[in-house]
């Protein structure tokens, strides 16, 4: 797919046909709400939904990746069906409505951003990211006592990492150089490695698939499980700073090699089930030849 040209970028959309599209939206969204709607619809509330809405984002997140344009908009439909389902609920309970949304987000994007609708002039992403923070201090939300304040709660555990991290670097609590969060890679995987051998010998092992197989054994002192725990805890964070200082998203990447994992795998139990094999009864040297043909075929298929 091409990239569009600066001169097909930031044109809204005809404006009657979002009136009638999104008005109509609205009404059918209202209809289900309705005595003479849908049951489901109408016994759900702000919390209920709450499963549904987070559902929805990851299904969209999965669109993207595949790149089919037809299931971007079917998922990006489900979201904003979200949206105003429960601005529908807001104003069916008398505190709020889609109007209200609407004109706040417009608001808070024009006021958010004085170097496009103002007379106020950036240079750079991060001279925006400071004018955004600078801003929302100034709208009178809620005073944070710290300047790690504001982040979801549920948000996942590894972009949570990450935002921490961002916040805490834009006070100048932050590694001097990248290259550095290598070294400190080593030094935490060195201590998860102490804590989960603790007096045993460690030695690191070469790959090989087809090595004698040997049972894992849990830790059973509870202390030490936890320090091991939090030592794991201490790589992932690391890893999620690299990934920061290089612009990525660790919790897109984990989720991307997740797909990748789950794709390449069934791709062995396809294979192995065309040799007529089952994946039970399969040897990890014979499930592993078909997970590097799998690997490979990627591979072509990309340099293709």
């Amino acid at each position: 797919m091409t990239s569009p040209s600066n001169r097909s970028m930031g044109h809204p959309p005809d404006q009657s046909q979002v009136q009638q599209e999104f008005w109509q939206l609205c009404q059918v969204i209202a209809h289900l709400r309705s005595p003479e709607g849908c049951p489901w619809d109408r016994q759900q509330t702000l919390e209920t939904i709450k499963p549904f809405t987070l559902e929805e984002t990851y299904e969209l997140l999965e669109a993207i990746d595949s790149g089919d344009d037809a299931a971007i908009v079917e998922e990006l439909g489900d979201v904003l069906l979200q949206v105003v389902l429960d601005a529908q609920i807001g104003a069916d309970e008398d505190r709020f409505n889609i109007i209200d949304v609407v004109r706040v987000l417009r608001e808070k994007m024009v006021r958010r951003h004085p170097h496009v609708f103002g007379e106020e002039s950036v240079d750079t992403a991060d001279q925006v990211k400071q004018t955004w923070d600078k801003i929302k201090q100034a709208e009178g939300k809620p005073k944070r006592e710290s300047k790690l304040d504001g982040l979801p709660q549920d948000l996942p555990a590894l972009a949570a990492a990450a935002r921490l991290q961002d916040k805490a670097a834009r006070v100048g609590y932050d590694f001097p150089h990248r290259d550095m969060l290598f070294s400190k890679l080593q030094e935490e995987l060195d201590e998860l490695r102490d804590e989960l051998y603790e007096a045993e010998p460690s030695e690191t092992m070469e790959i090989s698939i087809d090595a004698e197989h040997t049972h894992d054994v849990p830790i059973e002192d509870e202390a030490r499980r936890q320090r091991a725990e939090e030592e794991l805890g201490d790589v992932l964070f690391v890893l999620a700073n690299i990934a920061r200082r290089w612009k990525l998203n660790p919790e897109e990447a984990l989720r991307k090699t997740n797909a990748k994992f789950k794709r390449r795998f069934r791709a062995i139990e396809t294979g192995l089930a065309r040799n007529g094999m089952s994946i039970d009864k399969a040897t990890l040297v014979e499930m592993e030849a078909q997970y590097q043909a799998e690997k490979q075929r990627e591979k072509q298929e990309k340099g293709a």
